[in-house]
């Protein structure tokens, strides 16, 4: 992006990267962590629209994916090819909604880490990165394990009428999770989990000083 440009300007995403900053992390990590862990990172892209606009994607329908057909971030598994997890984030993004982070993203920072809590899930460690994007930004479905995408405001996630449960079949028996329900799905289990932060460290984001360009940050990577 161009030094003194809309998103380096928009006092939300300056907010935004100062909450996060104190979750530094390391993605340099090796691709196969203690226990047989393995890398993996998502994006939490958000429009600057007014309100702010985060956006989502539901998983096609496959035996071979876990998380079939949930809603979730973009993201995935890191490549030996890529040199740190933000590039994974980056580089995931780009090939499920074609929105290029690298071209019209800024980084914002990142959240820290989840893993799933089901040892019937692959043995993953996840960290979420947030990028802000421009108003004008589109997504699209661009592979073939994405049925949806889809922009969701900030301001509809925060809504208390937005929480609510879902009921997910298990092989002990029906259990429900806490969710939110936006755009007639649940968004539910890790993606919940990491909206929920996101909304802690977020607080509202709103800033009254006159913001010139965010200190630090240099270009986009």
């Amino acid at each position: 992006m161009t030094p003194g440009g809309p998103l380096e300007t928009d006092p939300r995403f300056w907010v935004l990267s100062e909450a996060l900053a104190s979750y530094a992390g390391d993605g340099n990590d090796p691709l196969v962590l203690g226990g047989g862990y393995v890398q993996a990172a998502v994006a939490l892209v958000l429009r600057a629209k007014d309100p702010l606009e985060l956006l989502l994607i539901k998983r096609a329908t496959s035996e071979r994916d876990p998380w079939s057909g949930h809603m979730a971030l973009p993201g995935g598994r890191r490549d030996e090819s890529d040199p740190d997890l933000l590039v994974t984030a980056k580089r995931e993004t780009l090939e499920e909604t074609g929105v290029d982070l690298q071209r019209d993203g800024r980084p914002l920072g990142r959240i820290e880490d989840v893993a799933p809590s089901s040892p019937r899930l692959p043995k993953l460690t996840i960290s979420p990165f947030v990028f802000g994007v421009p108003a004008h930004i589109e997504a699209r479905v661009a592979s073939r394990e994405v049925e949806r995408v889809c922009w969701v405001s900030v301001a509809d996630l925060r809504a208390p009428a937005t929480r609510s449960e879902v009921e997910i079949p298990l092989p002990g028996g029906p259990q429900s999770f806490p969710s939110f329900h936006v755009i007639g799905e649940h968004v539910w289990g890790l993606t919940y989990r990491i909206l929920e932060r996101f909304l802690e460290v977020y607080g509202g984001g709103t800033a009254t000083q006159p913001i010139g360009t965010w200190p630090g940050l240099g270009n986009a990577e």
